[in-house]
């Protein structure tokens, strides 16, 4: 049987989008020879739907368009494999499931239920869907096939230590006799996931002695990012074929013959997807501070090697998606001649382009010569528009109209405020004027203590890099300028970090080193070690460690109004971590 694996870029609600999309690929796959095209989870509806499945009439609109994708199937040669939100059973807990339908020929032949609903991390599918009870192998064309969703296909109790459930869906299918396995899936980018999911299933296909078909979406929704990066996975645990990352893309594979995809002449076959990310490729690993090597000490966060570029690219369709599934057109971006604004520019202009790109340079009374001329470098570099908005003038008129308020009072952090606040309020009256979206630039090292000002640096719609620690800004400049050449400027890896707010301000007056932060930090927000566990394994005094500590548990509040960021690590600031901001617990 030749299967397509159709990995494609949906948005969450656009029924009709998603409809027309899937026809489109299904009709690819069909002129290309496929006997079967497979879609990734919740195809038809976007994942995740999140309360939407909650709607009544998003359950109606959903049912009513897997309809007409049935009935269009009869002008097709081959079947489909589709996620869809169903209709769960009379009387159950949940009115909506995860669902797959298996059509084929104006039919709906088969239908799966996904059996293990995640709750963990940013995964709440409990709260939504009613799960399954039972799971039957489906019959297509001859074959007996093992349709597994997502999740399903996470608990094999001989890869991991501790199994999430009891059941193992894999294994209950496998034993009714199929004859390959195909799980279909919505499973979001970080630096660990792409490997993992290799080495799972090519534990399971070697245990089974089946061939494992993985079929993910791409795309980027919300704050999280889809790689794609679908695979088939042969009897011995080896990949035979797969598919790109960070792209929509339709990989052909034949399971009698184990090869992929092949032709009636027994060329290969190429089925181009309409995409303009490139392939990742390995780019440069070494961890910088200010442009210079450093020797990491032991548990740094370094980015792995294949990561970093695929990080990259991750942050890219994160912020194309976002930009345009939101309805924008152009980016304005408030560019301080610093690391954190030049990643977020070239982001920019790779997921948009150069011409939807606006650059904003606001110097204020304690900016240095050198934000101006860096941030100006850049903007010629990447040729996008650049302009000045000196925030001098207005920040004195704060001052005066606050003299008698602040009598007596000495000059502190929030007079700093008033500049980020001041600089906050200029891009949001361009975003307005322009109809722009503003991106904002703060790193997830400074996200974590709180060394940002709300209604300041954190105004905008999207936060780019929220979940890129500072020592992994650096890797990704070295890898726009290894891609693009040198359009960051020297200078920008080599000068101090600062956030220039009053004379000769450094972020090391206020943050121990980069290295030595994000290590802390990995360490107590993605491991939730103890301060005292932290301070002993990377040999640290322990009063810094829980300095640092409590500064992410204060700056809670900071962080749930920040605008929305996309996920790159195993813990990002956002929907899969769940703080509350009025508690008292300190480690």
């Amino acid at each position: 049987m030749r299967v397509a694996l159709c990995q494609i870029n949906n948005t969450v609600g656009d029924l009709p989008g998603n409809s027309a999309l899937i026809l489109n690929f299904a009709r690819r796959a069909a002129a290309a020879g496929a006997d079967l095209a497979v879609f990734p989870e919740l195809a038809l509806n976007g994942y995740p739907p999140r309360d939407l499945v909650e709607k009544p009439s998003f359950l109606h609109h959903s049912l009513q368009a897997l309809r007409q994708i049935v009935d269009a199937s009869r002008d097709l040669t081959c079947g489909l494999v589709v996620g869809y939100v169903g209709q769960a059973p009379e009387g159950s807990i949940r009115h909506a499931t995860n669902s797959a339908a298996l059509i084929e020929n104006g039919r709906i032949v088969a239908t799966q239920t996904k059996m293990l609903l995640p709750t963990y991390d940013v995964f709440d599918e409990w709260r939504y869907f009613q799960a399954a009870e039972r799971q039957d192998v489906c019959a297509f064309r001859g074959a007996r096939i093992a349709l597994t969703i997502c999740e399903d296909a996470w608990n094999d109790k001989q890869f991991w230590e501790r199994r999430k459930y009891r059941k193992d869906p894999v294994e209950s299918l496998v034993q009714q006799g199929a004859d390959f396995v195909i799980s279909i899936n919505g499973s979001p980018y970080d630096t660990t996931k792409r490997a993992l999911r290799r080495q799972m299933f090519s534990a399971m296909a070697r245990r089974y002695g089946l061939t494992h078909i993985y079929c993910n979406m791409v795309g980027g929704n919300d704050q999280l990012v889809f790689d794609g990066s679908s695979f088939v996975m042969g009897p011995s645990g080896d990949i035979l074929a797969s598919a790109r990352s960070f792209a929509e893309d339709l990989v052909l594979f034949d399971t009698t013959s184990g090869q992929s995809p092949v032709s009636p002449s027994g060329h290969s076959v190429t089925v181009p997807p309409p995409s303009t990310i490139p392939d990742p490729t390995p780019g440069q690993s070494s961890v910088s501070l200010r442009g210079h090597s450093v020797t990491v000490p032991p548990g740094v966060p370094t980015t792995p090697p294949e990561e970093t570029s695929a990080v990259y690219d991750a942050l890219v369709l994160g912020t194309r998606d976002y930009i345009r599934k939101c309805g924008f057109h152009r980016a304005l971006i408030g560019l301080s001649g610093g690391i954190d604004s030049t990643l977020v520019a070239c982001v920019a202009v790779d997921a948009i382009g150069r011409e939807n790109v606006a650059g904003i340079a606001m110097p204020g009374p304690f900016s240095s010569d050198h934000s101006i001329s860096d941030a100006r470098s850049l903007a010629e570099n990447l040729d996008i528009r650049f302009d000045i908005v000196p925030i001098t003038g207005a920040y004195s008129s704060v001052l005066s109209g606050l003299e008698n308020i602040f009598a007596g009072a000495t000059l502190g952090v929030t007079e700093e405020n008033i500049q980020a606040r001041l600089r906050g309020l200029t891009l949001m009256a361009l975003s307005n004027k322009w109809g722009s979206l503003v991106l904002t630039t703060g790193n997830k090292s400074e996200i974590a203590v709180g060394y940002c000002t709300l209604y300041g640096d954190m105004c905008g719609g999207l936060a780019v890099i929220s979940d890129v620690p500072k020592t992994m800004v650096y890797d990704l400049c070295h890898e726009v300028n290894r891609r693009h050449g040198p359009v960051i400027p020297e200078n920008v890896f080599t000068k101090p970090p600062s956030a220039e707010l009053r004379p000769d301000q450094k972020d090391s007056d206020s943050l121990p080193e980069y290295p030595i932060l994000d290590r802390i930090l990995k360490a107590y927000v993605e491991e939730l070690k103890t301060p005292a566990q932290i301070a002993e394994e990377q040999q640290l005094p322990l009063p810094l460690v829980r300095d640092i500590a409590n500064k992410v548990d204060r700056n809670e509040y900071k962080r749930q109004q920040a605008a929305p960021g996309l996920k790159v690590t195993t813990k990002a600031f956002g929907i899969g971590r769940r703080f509350p901001i009025a508690q008292r617990f300190s480690e």
